[in-house]
């Protein structure tokens, strides 16, 4: 796992049964929602959905899912409730609507927005695992037979504390599960159907409801989308790091445009390729002397990209150029890590890997065609994070398909450091849904300022009145950070 930022700390297995689809609602999803204003939320109110660990048998345990509402600022206009998830896997939709996150204001007038903690996250039921294991010594890279042994090691044994520790929702964090403690939060919302914008992870929670439950979508937003069908690991790792070197050479040719990059004059390729051989032979160091690894560096990199903050990488690769880089808590990605990645992902996912020569040839293939990032070091992650990890997927691979759904939106961005934009178009595909492209650059493309993908949003949301096929919107201009606060308020970056 990246030892940039934050540790990719994961948490729990998670191996579903799930049988045919149930139609049982629990008593709690049942009635209405015992709202109460969040203590730590002015203006939000907080309340819970019970649900079953076992959606396959509802009989063998409950587990809570937390929520959180901010009310249609105009209740004569109001339409109904939008329901949210900020994606991952382990975002807590819940905790980021406390925080602020919001779609426009035009959407917040007509629709209550309503946030939820996936199970097993957050404020809802935990998933938790063993601190020994978690933090346990293993390699992110690694270099023989034996270190890759050693990582499935170091995976099995953290699965396997989470099952201890958390008992039986340890086994239940699929996304298929998530999509049916989605239409219990429905019907317990009072909603005849579903609206719903979903980012990232977020997305895959929407196209499995969109499977599970056709009759009951009203309007779905899928933005930024998971591709369900990449089969192969090697599919799966070569797709997130082409997307993440297309998006590097966007960078590079705003540096040359752009006379307040820290770069601007510079070989941006030629500078950021000395700085991955010089990590690549552990020569690459901090202000502080802590070494700065290759896949830290591409992590250093992706991270920038969700915004995209541009500026700050330019800054950040300068210093490092330069012998003046701060410490690297100051220059690492400062995306949140998700405690149940593994738990969620390793349970939607069959994608093995079966011993160092393979793993090693991937890796070799993605630095060729990828020279300036190397590899995604979120695709690597979530492929060497499955390696050992003690149960199979429950919710494996398999293309998208819709059968008796209104029309969905998906959006996405044309460079995405995250998800890809081949994802949201195998997605669209598979699926017949509308695909409006962003031109531009970063992960979640309603937050970018950009007035024509917020309007056809919007205009979705509010009417169910598509953009036309093949729309795309024009490119906005990255800026600093501070220059995308006018716009809607995006969820926290956390993975997918």
């Amino acid at each position: 796992m990246s030892g940039v930022g934050k540790r990719w700390v994961t948490a729990a297995a998670a191996t579903a049964v799930l049988g045919s689809l149930l139609t049982a609602t629990p008593a709690s999803a049942a009635g209405s929602i015992d709202w109460q204003p969040c203590a730590d939320a002015p203006g939000v109110d907080c309340g819970t959905v019970t649900v079953p660990i076992d959606w396959a048998h509802p009989d063998r345990g409950t587990t809570t899912i937390a929520l959180a509402r901010r009310k249609a600022t105009d209740p004569q206009a109001r339409i109904g409730s939008v329901l949210m998830d900020p994606g991952g896997p382990g975002g807590a939709g819940a905790g980021e609507v406390k925080s602020g996150w919001s779609l426009s204001a035009e959407i917040t007038k007509r629709f209550d927005t309503v946030g939820f903690d996936p199970r097993g996250v957050g404020d809802s039921t935990q998933i938790r695992c063993g601190l020994a294991e978690l933090i346990a010594d293993h390699p992110q890279v690694p270099r023989n037979q034996a270190e890759f042994e050693q990582l499935a090691q170091y995976n099995r044994k953290l699965g396997e504390s989470c099952d201890r520790i958390t008992g039986p929702l340890a086994q239940f964090g699929d996304t298929k599960s998530v999509a049916r403690d989605m239409d219990a939060i429905r019907a317990a919302l009072g909603e005849a159907k579903l609206t719903y914008y979903g980012v990232s992870y977020g997305t895959l929670m929407g196209q499995q409801y969109a499977e599970l439950f056709p009759d009951k979508v009203r309007a779905l937003v899928l933005d930024s989308n998971m591709d369900h069908s990449q089969f192969t690991a090697w599919e799966f790792l070569q797709s997130e790091t082409q997307s993440v070197q297309a998006e590097f050479r966007e960078f590079a040719a705003w540096c040359d445009r752009t006379a307040s990059c820290a770069l601007h004059g510079r070989d941006v390729s030629e500078l950021t390729r000395d700085l991955q051989n010089k990590a690549a032979r552990g020569e690459l160091k901090d202000e502080g002397g802590e070494v700065v690894t290759p896949l830290a560096l591409a992590s250093i990199i992706r991270g920038n990209f969700y915004g995209p903050d541009w500026d700050r990488l330019a800054t950040a690769l300068k210093s490092l150029a330069d012998g003046t880089a701060a410490a690297s808590a100051k220059l690492r990605d400062d995306i949140g890590v998700n405690v149940v990645f593994q738990s969620v992902f390793c349970d939607d996912w069959r994608l093995p890997v079966h011993g160092f020569a393979e793993l090693e040839t991937y890796r070799r293939a993605a630095a060729a065609f990828a020279p300036d990032v190397k590899v995604n070091p979120l695709g690597w992650a979530a492929i060497t994070g499955c390696i050992g990890w003690p149960e199979p997927a429950s919710n494996p691979q398999h293309p998208l398909r819709v059968h008796g759904a209104p029309p969905l939106l998906m959006l996405s961005s044309r460079y995405d450091p995250a998800t890809p934009y081949a994802w949201s178009q195998a997605a669209a595909r598979q699926s017949g849904s509308t695909l409006l492209t962003y031109d531009g650059w970063g992960h979640g493309a309603y937050f970018k300022n950009s007035p024509c993908v917020t309007k056809a949003t919007d205009d979705y949301l509010i009417t169910g009145t598509l953009p036309a096929r093949g729309t795309h919107c024009a490119a906005v201009e990255p800026g600093s950070a501070q220059a995308r606060l006018a716009g809607p308020k995006p969820p926290s970056a956390i993975g997918f």
